[in-house]
């Protein structure tokens, strides 16, 4: 169905940065057709009325993990309900494709682990029906519907594994392996993937790195090469700023290689947490000089620190936070196996050691940064912190208590960790960088720890809104206009004719970002289903996506008009490669 729309009386937020001003926006077949003042209706049309409202660019969602969750909560809510009309996937190294049956497994561990992708709906509900990435995309075409358009990049670590299967995690890949590689990048930039992320952030369960973390300077320069001939695609790599503080080693070294290839490069990201200020400070300098040289090098970042809510089915907290033991019982399958270790002595002292040296910045080492917050069994108490536990029972260490406090309670009970200290002035200075890719949500992970949906929300309320530390114009920009034309969507992101119609309509003082709630909507692979945490809508008073709505009159309109969409090569880029 077409929908001709007629937005009148409104303030266009035009998502160019530009002053906002005053006109009616049409809307027919998908695309903006008129924007002026006074605009008259035509027979057919609908008018929405958005006097004492903002008119703006759909908002985009710079780092997504719904690769998996597009297949069972295709409704990908709550970001309909917060203008959100593009998302971003396949990050961190992590995308569905390429993939063989051989290292599927992988596939869904990774994702299981780092992610918090649940592995029955991964196992039975995706119909992996493909081996490259554009036989991936022709699947997603093929089998899902969404809401928003969905995008995505070519993962380095599937295609490590793809190529060289379990060796992928101990060695360099050789020529003829690294040829592979490249013609699977090839085949997924082909089809329209968003670009290579790679990831020397994080490692497995078992303490491993990732594969991508494996691969030398040869192998880079090659994948980097076949970039090299898709102008609008970006080289993606997150670096460690949070854990072994190797971050600006990495960017370093990968701003060297990515500048020989002549490719734009998205390293996430400078630091803006209190405690990393020291190893921030030689990544500062290596982003200042990025820029002096003209590089096309953007660092991302999130407006929003990030906080854990741990439960102990699944949950990567313990991991990164330097604590393998207690990781173990997040590994442990089943409860038995998990209460068995929670008891067990030896278990404990191996626990306690290993709670004694954590890492330093970590908020598992105050008692009082962790709140008892939900319990499965019902047994509680809730409400309190580890620490007032600890007073009540008497039980002197943090371990203890809390493995007293989860064999009480199960291991789906949860345990809310203090959010780590913003500094607020790298934020600031970020979200008014030239070379900045912000609301870095993680949106569509972590399901059961937290709902980084609604933070593009929290940017217009807290810093544009209620603190006034930035213009709406400015807020606007930096989800909008400023994102489109990085990742190459030059189709969209501006309120300017000819433009693809994703619009969102909002009055700033109605919207606000709601407080997470549990929706159960998630495949628990025994015929039920599981929790995942969303929110209440925003509102916003409209969203369209290709000139369709899919949040009207207070609520999700059950329509699925978004597209898998690819970075678009502009004019200036194809005489560069030439």
């Amino acid at each position: 169905m077409e929908f001709n729309i007629l937005i009148r009386n409104g303030t266009v937020v035009d998502g160019s940065g530009q002053p906002a001003f005053a006109a009616d926006v049409r809307v027919r077949g998908g695309r903006i057709v008129e924007v002026g003042p006074g605009l008259t209706a035509a027979a057919g049309e609908r008018t929405i009325d958005a006097t004492d409202c903002y008119v703006a660019p759909g908002f985009i969602e710079t780092h997504n993990h719904w690769d998996g969750g597009v297949w069972w909560s295709p409704n990908m809510e709550p970001l309909p309900a917060y203008g959100v009309t593009t998302s971003i996937n396949g990050n961190c190294g992590f995308s569905m494709a390429p993939a063989r049956p051989e290292i599927r497994a992988d596939i869904i561990d990774i994702f299981n682990f780092f992610e918090d992708i649940p592995t029955p709906p991964m196992e039975k509900l995706v119909p992996w029906d493909w081996r490259t990435w554009s036989e991936y995309k022709a699947s997603v075409q093929r089998n899902v519907k969404t809401p928003v358009h969905f995008a995505a990049f070519c993962g380095h670590i599937p295609m490590r594994l793809y190529v060289m299967g379990q060796d992928a995690w101990t060695r360099t890949a050789r020529p003829d392996e690294i040829e592979q590689m490249c013609g699977l990048l090839d085949d997924a930039l082909r089809a329209g993937a968003m670009g290579l992320s790679s990831n020397w952030l994080d490692y497995d369960k078992h303490e491993r790195p990732l594969p991508s973390q494996l691969a030398d300077d040869a192998e880079f320069a090659a994948l980097l090469g076949v970039l090299g001939r898709y102008p609008g695609a970006t080289f993606q790599i997150i670096v460690d700023h949070f854990m072994r503080m190797t971050g600006p080693d990495t960017v370093e070294r990968m701003g060297r290689l990515a500048k020989a290839a002549g490719v734009r490069m998205q390293w996430a990201g400078l630091p803006t947490l209190e405690y990393q200020a020291k190893v921030r400070a030689r990544s500062e300098v290596l982003h200042e000089q990025f820029k002096a040289e003209g590089l096309d090098f953007w660092t991302g970042f999130h407006h929003v620190s990030p906080t854990s809510v741990i439960n102990f089915g699944r949950s990567l907290v313990f991991a990164q936070n330097g604590n393998p033991v207690w990781q173990e019982v997040v590994n442990a399958e089943t409860w038995a196996e998990k209460r068995a270790m929670l008891a067990d002595p030896d278990w404990r002292d191996r626990a306690r050691e290993a709670w004694n040296n954590q890492f330093a910045h970590s908020y598992l080492n105050d008692p009082a940064a962790m709140t008892l917050r939900e319990s499965e069994s019902g047994y509680g108490p809730t409400g309190l912190t580890l620490a007032d536990y600890m007073a009540q029972t008497g039980i002197n260490h943090p371990s203890d208590a809390m493995a007293q406090w989860v064999l009480n309670n199960g291991a789906e009970s949860v345990i809310h960790k203090k959010s780590w200290e913003r500094d607020e002035a790298v934020v600031l200075q970020l979200l008014n960088d030239p070379r900045s890719v912000g609301n870095i949500s993680d949106a569509g992970a972590h399901g059961k720890m937290f709902c980084g949906a609604g933070d593009n929300v929290y940017l217009l309320t807290d810093y544009v809104r209620d603190r006034q530390l930035l213009s709406i114009e400015q807020g606007v920009h930096v989800l909008t206009g400023k994102l489109a034309d990085f990742f190459g969507l030059h189709d969209r992101g501006l309120i300017e004719v000819g433009k693809v119609a994703d619009i969102t309509v909002f009055n700033l003082a109605e919207i606000e970002r709601r407080p997470e709630e549990k929706i159960w909507d998630v495949w628990d692979g025994e015929g039920g289903r599981t929790y995942r945490y969303s929110r209440g809508a925003a509102p916003m008073r409209l969203t369209l996506v290709a000139g369709v709505p899919t949040f009207d009159n207070g609520a999700f309109t059950g329509r699925f008009p978004g597209r898998f969409v690819g970075p678009e090569v502009t004019a200036s880029q194809a005489m560069a490669a030439e």
